[in-house]
């Protein structure tokens, strides 16, 4: 049977389609085959596909089981695109969620893993610990940055959990250290959880996740640090 003529175009045309959506009739591997396909959109596709179609030898038809495997590879990759689509939507809600939880404790003291406190402009410092257990005794004493004692606080009996303290003589923008002593009615020591207090002032979204922007330093605050939100604030 005679073979079909066509023209330099469809030839070319008809050329394409073999090489690029068919490509590796033997032995060819099914990654090359969907790498192949990778590239091609399904309306490019489906225009290659019609041009080999009309354009093939009736001697040597396309194999229909090269035609099925090329169909699998190009679903394939247009069901990973739509995956990946969807895992973006879900990210970019999981973010706005985080955001707007980070939005509201703007204005608010948070409590992370330390033991420094900062003075606002009234001079005022706040300070948070936990207690692992009821105490008899509890005293703070507060540290200057060159490591003397700038005040002490006597907090009396206190119950087991967290506790917060405030002092009111250090000097407006100044970072402290504090120190808990804590014993028991029988006079053990009480372990000790202390922590830093900041004031939240803005939501920083340079990042992947949300941070917090903190009075007193501008590195921001990761919000999976916050181990306690102590509230509103005095200035």
């Amino acid at each position: 049977m005679t073979n079909l003529a066509v023209s330099n175009s469809a030839a070319a045309v008809s050329a394409a389609a073999s090489t690029t959506a068919f490509s590796g009739t033997s032995g060819a591997s099914t990654a090359g085959s969907a790498g192949a396909a990778s590239t091609l959109t399904q309306s490019d596709f489906l225009q290659l596909l019609t041009a080999q179609l009309k354009y093939q030898t009736p001697t040597s038809p396309a194999d229909p089981t090269q035609l099925a495997s090329e169909f699998a590879a190009v679903s394939e990759v247009n069901g990973i695109d739509q995956l990946n689509t969807q895992v973006g939507n879900i990210q970019s809600s999981t973010t706005a969620a985080q955001m707007a939880q980070a939005s509201t404790l703007v204005g608010k003291q948070v409590a992370v893993s330390g033991d420094t406190i900062l003075a606002n402009t009234s001079g005022a410092a706040a300070g948070a610990f936990n207690l692992a257990s009821a105490a008899q005794n509890v005293t703070v004493s507060i540290l200057s940055p060159s490591g003397t004692v700038a005040g002490t606080l006597n907090l009396g009996s206190l119950p087991a959990g967290q506790q917060n303290f405030t002092w009111s003589n250090g000097v407006a923008g100044t970072q402290y250290t504090y120190q808990v002593n804590a014993t028991s009615a029988a006079g053990a020591a009480v372990p000790v959880t202390p922590y830093s207090v900041y004031t939240v002032q803005g939501v920083n979204v340079s990042g992947t996740s949300p941070t917090l922007n903190i009075q007193g330093t501008s590195t921001p605050l990761p919000v999976s640090s916050i181990q306690t939100v102590l509230g509103g604030t005095s200035s």
